[in-house]
């Protein structure tokens, strides 16, 4: 798995970083994405909808958001 830490990055900043690290995965692999901006979440869930798409408030205002590729 594969983790992208965008603590404290705004939109659309955490969805570049995202389709960057998807490109170079296979297909089954995961991207998790940590991030503190619950804008970042709905972006992800709108932008990447071919995805199956999990999440988690881990810690209040701290998202855990799992993607992986088809």
């Amino acid at each position: 798995m594969k983790t992208i830490d965008c603590l404290g990055d705004m939109c659309p900043i955490p969805i570049l970083k995202t389709r960057k690290a998807l490109k170079s995965l296979n297909s089954g692999d995961t991207v998790k994405v940590v991030t503190d901006h619950s804008c970042v979440l709905e972006s992800v869930m709108n932008n990447f909808k071919k995805y199956e798409i999990t999440y988690d408030e881990v810690i209040n205002g701290v998202w855990e958001i799992f993607i992986i590729k088809p």
